[in-house]
């Protein structure tokens, strides 16, 4: 039960740093001197297991023209039926996003979101992995009208005993129903992030919902294809000025 539960922290870690509220990301950075703030909460169940958190803080800042700097404060659960569950901080993650393509007519913006994850929770609760992680993605996106699409690859870097490095290769595609208003679905697929994990293929449908210019209302909700996720889901507030 450990050994999977290792597993879904990490896939988890992945979502964290996820173009919210999916778990593929894009290349677009925040832009210059703006701030976004996301109040959150991102769930996994593996059969008799819950992973998340409850809630997490994310800041994300466009430090310069084209560059966003990014930080997660988590607080993280783990339960499993019939044992206590255990609640408290998480892994911290900081990252910076820079988009070294701009989009044009005919060509798509690409970008890089190198990630450090600091293993500043408590892996014996397992709320933490107890080792640092890094991820390595390339992101590409471009907008045709009403649409716009975006995905990519990453490679994580996982170190640990019965660990092993592992990938991710996501994409998604979203719709501006109304102005206020964008439905979008994703298909993502993750190696074995342990020894004697399993590969497994997930997806979601989400939506943002404009509240206001500053406020923001973000849901997504999928399973897994291939693998042993039951469900997994997204809920969070932004606040962007």
């Amino acid at each position: 039960m450990k050994k999977a539960a290792l597993l879904f922290l990490t896939i988890l870690s992945g979502g964290l740093i996820a173009g919210p509220p999916y778990d593929t990301d894009d290349p677009e950075p925040v832009a210059f001197h703006h701030w976004e703030f996301y109040l959150s909460s991102h769930l996994t169940n593996n059969l008799k297991q819950w992973e998340g958190t409850a809630p997490h803080l994310e800041m994300n800042y466009g430090v310069v023209p084209n560059v966003q700097i990014h930080f997660i404060a988590p607080l993280a659960f783990s339960a499993n039926q019939n044992e206590k569950t255990n609640y408290g901080y998480g892994d911290t993650e900081f990252g910076i996003k820079y988009r070294f393509v701009k989009e044009t007519a005919w060509c798509p913006q690409i970008g890089i979101f190198p990630i450090v994850e600091l293993p500043t929770g408590n892996p014996d609760k397992e709320l933490g992995s107890g080792k640092v992680q890094v991820y390595l993605p390339l992101w590409i996106q471009k907008s045709f009208g009403k649409w716009t699409t975006y995905g990519g690859a990453g490679y994580w870097i996982n170190p640990g005993t019965g660990n092993r490095n592992w990938q991710f290769f996501g994409w998604q595609v979203q719709y501006q129903v109304l102005e206020k208003l964008s439905l979008g679905t994703e298909l993502y697929h993750v190696t074995a992030s342990t020894m004697d994990g399993k590969n497994e293929t997930r997806f979601n449908f989400g939506t943002v919902i404009d509240l206001s210019e500053m406020s923001h209302l973000l849901i997504s909700v999928g399973s897994s294809i291939k693998g042993t996720t039951q469900a997994q889901g997204y809920i969070g507030y932004q606040l962007t000025f």
